[in-house]
């Protein structure tokens, strides 16, 4: 490990760098209806701040990640830091929808900064079951952060309103930026690609054909298609169809919350991180199967939670163990490798999220949830190691 930075302030810097990025598309979203009289306009043009927000996490990965590659970590940080604060602020006075719509972009890819980079840090100062452990930590908070964030969300919005929300994000931001001037520096001159930008283009199809990294790659993004899924379906199915309130509802967000948390920091316990990610994957595709058609037969709520906690516990098994293997065969090229990884994820969940409201939710939702668990699993067997079904 880099003695440079001790390990509880690496903890605390990368485990809140994590979260930044859920927070900044998912604590405003209890605060949706007011922002609709707000700006004087239809709910789909203020979900479009969402959606451009995605985007934004997306696409900022892409640029963030070489970039911390070619100039360091540290100096990208502070830069993502500073244009997350200017960002949130303009939003704070935005004038009209539209020009909200734009500046949560830009938020959104001042956000990606510090998800790309903490995955690089983690691989700049940790190897095998240190950076399994610490991995292990950022995916608990991957799989907790957006489903916590509209919890606490929704718990100030009625006081505070959604410009006080955007407030706590400025707090939020300028904490971090306090800690990215503070980080040292984890990725030597020595070790850094001195490249043209025209050359990085090659590195990124260098990385992309890793054969084992892009099948961990692709195995963590359709993980990430069945949290989406759930993200996007479950206020319609609890409080719709099982006629739930809110605050009941947040009690069950709450619940497959901690669910997920606990199995990222379980998977640690795997001898092998290979068997932690077949582990999970063959669970997921079980208990989706099992969950779909429960679904479809018109099971209890009760029913409905038990086995959505078995496939987000399955799922967040493989949160950890895959974005280990994928990092760890890419280690010198990890910015890149972490820009890829994430931007896969949240493309995932811009894909499925609305695919989970067409027709029967009930029945739609239950037909992702397969499809990702299979693509899963087949993205795995991609990677080279054999899966408990390719055995049998």
């Amino acid at each position: 490990m880099n003695n440079s930075n001790s390990k509880t302030f690496l903890l605390i810097l990368l485990g809140m760098l994590t979260a930044f990025g859920p927070f900044v598309t998912d604590m405003y979203l209890p605060a949706l209806p007011a922002m609709t009289g707000y700006f004087a306009t239809s709910s789909s043009m203020v979900q479009m701040g969402l959606t451009t927000s995605m985007i934004g996490l997306a696409v900022g990965q892409l640029f963030f990640g070489p970039l911390s590659d070619k100039y360091g970590r540290r100096r990208p940080l502070i830069a993502a830091m500073w244009l997350f604060i200017v960002s949130t602020l303009l939003c704070i006075f935005a004038r009209d929808i539209h020009q909200f719509i734009a500046l949560r972009f830009i938020q959104g890819v001042a956000g990606s900064g510090g998800i790309v980079i903490s995955r690089s840090v983690a691989t700049d100062n940790f190897s095998g079951s240190d950076l399994g452990r610490m991995l292990a930590l950022i995916g608990a908070i991957n799989g907790v952060a957006p489903v916590a964030a509209p919890i606490i969300g929704g718990t100030l919005c009625d006081r505070i309103g959604w410009q006080g929300i955007f407030c706590i994000l400025l707090a939020i931001g300028a904490l971090l930026l306090t800690g990215s001037y503070r980080f040292r520096e984890s990725l030597p001159a020595a070790r850094r690609n001195n490249l043209s930008w025209g050359d990085l283009l090659h590195h990124f199809g260098s990385v992309l054909r890793n054969q084992q990294y892009a099948a961990y790659m692709l195995q963590f993004a359709f993980a990430q298609g069945v949290l989406f899924a759930y993200i996007a379906s479950s206020p319609f199915i609890v409080q719709e169809h099982f006629g739930f309130s809110a605050f009941e509802f947040s009690l069950c967000f709450a619940l497959n919350a901690v669910a997920i948390g606990c199995a990222a920091a379980f998977a640690v316990r795997f001898r092998r991180p290979e068997q932690g990610t077949r582990t999970g994957c063959l669970g997921m595709i079980g208990f989706a199967v099992a969950e779909a058609a429960a679904m479809a037969t018109g099971c209890s709520f009760w029913i409905y939670e038990g086995l959505l906690i078995g496939l987000l516990f399955s799922m967040g098994l493989t949160f950890t163990t895959s974005t280990t293997l994928a990092m760890e065969c890419t280690r010198n090229e990890s910015g890149i490798a972490s820009a890829l990884l994430g931007a896969a994820g949240f493309a995932f969940g811009g894909i499925v999220s609305p695919l989970v409201g067409l027709g029967n939710t009930m029945y739609s939702t239950g037909a992702v949830f397969i499809v990702c668990a299979l693509g899963s699993w087949l993205a795995l067997r991609l990677s080279g190691h054999r899966t408990g079904l390719a055995a049998a």
